[in-house]
């Protein structure tokens, strides 16, 4: 691409004059007359907006208007789909937070699309690869992505946030490209991409399916570490950002030009046709620019010293062991940065990301990545402090579904049960001890009875209603649901890294043999505990969270850290040859169960007493014998079954007007013991009699009648859901 060595910069064309423009909004702004470019970078010393054509070739605009902090011009004449990218001028004190570096082009951090991929080579890092104290005279246009300057009148129609209330949630978590990859009946065009997600088969099997909302894996604009790169792997699940308005160009199946953006609404409006809500899991705690020595792609030219939080800016004096020293990095994400959400501009390019994909892209929520690693005031995680203050007082973000990762990369990180509200949590408390139980682990049921009653432990002594508690057993990172039963070790080797990489604390168990088994007999008990730990997740208050795949049996093959795999170990294998099919069934009837019984999804907590003078008690823990357990019951660790009893007549929770709800009661049975355990069904004046409306155990099909009073045999490791009749 024809480029000018920055020695030979001369003035603008005068035949394209730069017009003093404004200085908002960030980013590139398109109307008939000009384009407005405006780029925060208080330290530089000049800056030249570079725009692309056809060709490649390359000129600049030398932008003369410095106000607050932010570069800006309009510039005649731009249309929307021209490429762009910046080049800043300013001070070279690395040690400092000053790394300006006009060889360098770097991306808008406001851009609203991205064209092209990066080339890895030295010329993406702003210093010199053999003397890194050094600028680099590398010219980096030729190996990066360009931005876009996008103006899109898409259409919405009457589209309007669901805003489907938080009990009433069930969430599927999956990736953009993986869930489509391999699905034969979406056109091959549209695979792995937005349209292709946004297709009427998706559609379909996500209503049938009974979810509510899909979870996205990051679609912000991301790229790959070089390390992976030269190694021939991708930074598959994308959580490596670089623009936080773009959304990621390769899962686009329409172009990159600024098509992403509308294929993208389009997906949305799809789905909210459907009733399904779009979450987005977002990744603002660092971004793909990594440490002190890795490249300059953005933020790094423009404003390091204000982007990146760093230990020599800090008023503490002690620092905490796990913090590490790169260079003047400060750094609790184990990316190499951390994301200075106290600065003034980092804070403002957070919100108006928000602010954009909800007010823009329409979609209904966020999951945030490491979410403690953006809460921190100096050192400490503040639940008082900027970031959270502010989304909870913004009026378009407030009332967005929110989710905390209540944790970063270091051990003060973990606040599960610590943030405010209107946040709600990854409860990680949750996934382990439902994998302790169902493998036969753990201290006995007391825990157990916590987590299927909402972790009242964790939410319910600061006013926070079950929702709050995002339950899940697996997710993106770590085994899937069929790989939790068939291994009890990872098997990452084809990450390049000899199997050092992803955790050894998988709580998991093989059923005997590591790995594929012919045996019918264990296939047939990992197909049981598979659907037990699915059953658990999905009637267990608080907000359900799948992951995609799981309800169909996806495996990959042990590899529990499958980040850099962008194939057939990641992808959703629509094939039916080794499909579990049986617990696609189990897992769409739990779901029917919960979506038509409000009795397993309250806002508010159990009691453990009448709701109503002379009622069943709300919520009933039965011991095997038929008898409420007792407090000797509670500290048996050998006891590994329990029957949960949920009254529904009447509801604790009042219906819309206020008046009483009633609903079907429910007696769930759960029997993680290696062997038969024989119930006796509790005699009382509320219950006489039930039907079994889901089962693991062979011998108690769906329909079956059991009566109070009446012994049965629940089989070794098996549930069981009684529904009142």
């Amino acid at each position: 691409m024809g480029t000018v060595a920055p020695g030979q910069w001369t003035e603008r064309d005068e035949a394209a004059p730069v017009w003093p423009g404004r200085g908002w909004p960030l980013g590139a702004t398109w109307s008939e007359e000009a384009t407005n470019f405006a780029v925060s970078a208080p330290e530089a010393t000049a800056m030249w907006v570079c725009l692309y054509d056809e060709a490649g070739a390359e000129t600049r605009f030398e932008l003369t208007e410095h106000s607050l902090g932010v570069w800006h011009g309009a510039i005649p004449g731009v249309d929307p789909g021209t490429l762009y990218g910046y080049r800043a001028e300013g001070p070279w004190q690395p040690s400092h937070g000053l790394r300006f570096n006009p060889h360098k082009l770097l991306l808008d951090p406001y851009a609203r699309a991205v064209s092209g991929s990066v080339e890895p080579g030295p010329a993406i890092y702003a210093h010199d690869l053999e003397h890194p104290e050094s600028p680099s005279t590398l010219d980096s246009a030729p190996s990066m992505p360009r931005s876009v300057v996008v103006h899109d009148e898409f259409d919405w129609g009457g589209d309007q946030p669901l805003l489907r209330r938080w009990r009433d949630t069930v969430i599927l978590e999956l990736h953009v490209k993986g869930f489509t990859r391999l699905h034969q009946e979406i056109p091959e065009e549209l695979r792995g991409t937005y349209a292709g997600l946004a297709s009427p088969e998706v559609i379909r099997y996500l209503t049938e399916l009974g979810v509510t909302a899909v979870e996205l894996l990051p679609v912000h604009q991301y790229v790959p570490e070089p390390r992976l790169t030269e190694m021939g792997l991708t930074n598959y699940w994308g959580y490596n950002s670089i623009g936080f308005f773009a959304p990621h160009n390769a899962y686009a199946a329409s172009g990159d030009r600024g098509q992403q953006v509308t294929e993208f609404k389009q997906m949305v409006k799809a789905f909210h046709e459907a009733g399904i809500e779009v979450i987005l899991d977002v990744v603002y705690n660092h971004t793909a620019e990594a440490g002190a020595l890795g490249p300059t792609y953005s933020f790094r030219g423009l404003d390091d010293r204000d982007m990146y939080r760093r230990v020599l800016c800090e008023t503490d004096d002690d620092l905490p062991e796990h913090a590490r020293f790169d260079d003047t990095y400060w750094d609790v994400t184990g990316c190499g940065n951390t994301v200075n959400a106290t600065d003034p501009h980092a804070l403002r390019l957070i919100l108006d990301s928000l602010r954009y994909w909800v007010s823009e892209m329409h979609v209904d929520g966020f999951r945030f990545d490491l979410l403690s690693a953006l809460t921190r005031s100096g050192y400490s995680v503040d639940m008082t402090g900027h970031l959270l203050t502010t989304i909870g007082q913004d009026p378009v973000l407030r009332h967005a579904k929110l989710i905390a990762e209540p944790w970063d990369a270091s051990a003060e990180g973990y606040k599960v049960g610590e943030y405010p509200p209107p946040w709600v949590e990854w409860n990680d408390q949750f996934r382990d001890t439902m994998r302790d139980f169902w493998r036969g682990h753990g201290d006995g049921i007391r825990t157990v009875a916590t987590r299927l009653a909402g972790s009242s432990d964790l939410y319910a002594d600061d006013g926070r209603s079950p929702y709050a508690s995002v339950n899940f057993v697996t997710a993106h990172d770590g085994f899937t649901l069929r790989d939790l039963v068939s291994y009890e070790h990872k098997h990452n080797e084809a990450n390049g890294e000899d199997n050092l990489d992803g955790t050894d604390n998988n709580r998991s168990q093989n059923c005997g043999v590591e790995g594929p088994s012919d045996d019918p007999l264990v296939v047939a008990r990992r197909k049981r505990l598979a659907a037990n730990l699915m059953i658990t997740l999905c009637l267990s208050n608080g907000v359900p969270m799948l992951t995609a795949g799981d309800e169909r049996g996806r495996t990959q093959r042990g590899n529990n850290n499958a980040y850099c795999q962008d194939n057939e170990i990641s992808w959703v294998d629509w094939r039916p040859d080794d499909a579990w099919l049986e617990l696609w069934d189990v897992t769409r009837t739990a779901l029917r169960i919960r979506r038509e019984h409000p009795a397993l999804r309250q806002r508010h907590w159990f009691e453990g007493r009448p709701a109503i003078r002379g009622g069943p008690k709300d919520l009933a823990w039965i011991h095997p014998s038929g008898r409420e357990m007792t407090g000797d019951d509670w500290q048996d660790s050998s006891l590994r079954t329990i029957g949960m009893f949920v009254s529904g007549d009447p509801l604790r929770s009042p219906g819309p007007r206020g008046e009483q709800q009633r609903d079907s009661s429910f007696l769930i049975w759960l029997n993680a013991s290696s062997s038969d355990v024989a119930i006796d069904l509790p005699e009382n004046a509320w219950v006489q009699s039930g039907s079994v409306a889901l089962s693991t155990d062979p011998a108690l099909p769906e329909g079956k009648t059991l009566r109070a009073g009446e012994r049965f045999a629940l089989a070794a490791e098996a549930v069981v859901v009684l529904r009142e009749d």
